[in-house]
């Protein structure tokens, strides 16, 4: 399978898994289950696709590892526009399972499994999805990196960002990734869209602190782990 093929299966299931457990099932599962779906759905993409394409899912990985030195320009571009493709045609899928809801729904009433900050500040909401990203691709770089996690970076990778979404949610929504931030926000439009620019810059400049330390040696080296045959 192709690595931009790979890159759009993978962030659909992400953004397909998760924010559907935010619409359907949030109220039932609680944040930990919300936590979890996303968490999961990226373990489960890590060990399925990641031998293919690292199973980046988010663009900000993909530019923490560009930033890194692991990536070149080409790739960047292409798994960027595969990533939120692949948001957002899971987010249309969603919109029409939805709208099929008995009574209807609106989605303007109830949100379409957006990101937003309300309760903290827009500064508040910035330092958390910079930080978070920042933390979230120091432990994806290193636990892929030669001596490393090995077979266990896609559950290290996965858990973390389990802990990330327990500790935001209430903050930002908890994105870290503006592939999953655009989908949804396309469909809520309003406040969702008015507020999409932080979920695309913070995570970006997270990830690039991120990949610019592991360039310079003050995360360790920056060498990816040998790749399975």
């Amino acid at each position: 399978m192709n690595k931009y093929i790979c890159e759009f299966v993978g962030t659909f299931a992400l953004v397909f898994f998760g924010c559907a457990t935010v619409l359907f099932m949030r109220s039932e599962v609680g944040l930990l289950g919300v936590a979890m779906a996303f968490g999961l759905s990226v373990i489960a993409m890590a060990y399925s696709i990641g031998p293919i394409s690292g199973a980046h899912l988010n663009p900000a990985v993909s530019l923490g590892v560009f930033v890194s030195g692991r990536m070149k320009s080409g790739d960047l571009i292409g798994y960027v526009v595969a990533q939120c493709v692949g948001a957002i045609v899971a987010s249309a899928v969603l919109y029409v399972i939805v709208e099929g809801k008995g009574g209807g729904y609106d989605v303007a009433a109830n949100g379409f499994a957006q990101n937003g900050w309300s309760a903290y500040s827009a500064t508040s909401a910035f330092l958390f999805e910079a930080v978070a990203t920042f933390l979230f691709l120091v432990v994806i770089l290193r636990a892929t990196a030669e001596g490393g996690a090995g077979p266990l970076a896609g559950l290290a990778i996965g858990l973390t960002l389990v802990m990330i979404h327990l500790a935001g949610i209430a903050v930002s929504g908890s994105s870290v990734n503006p592939a999953r931030s655009l989908g949804p926000a396309l469909f809520a439009g309003g406040a969702a869209l008015s507020q999409l620019w932080l979920y695309i810059v913070a995570p970006c400049l997270g990830a690039a602190a991120a990949g610019l330390a592991l360039r310079v040696g003050v995360i360790g080296s920056g060498e990816p782990a040998p790749q399975p045959a």
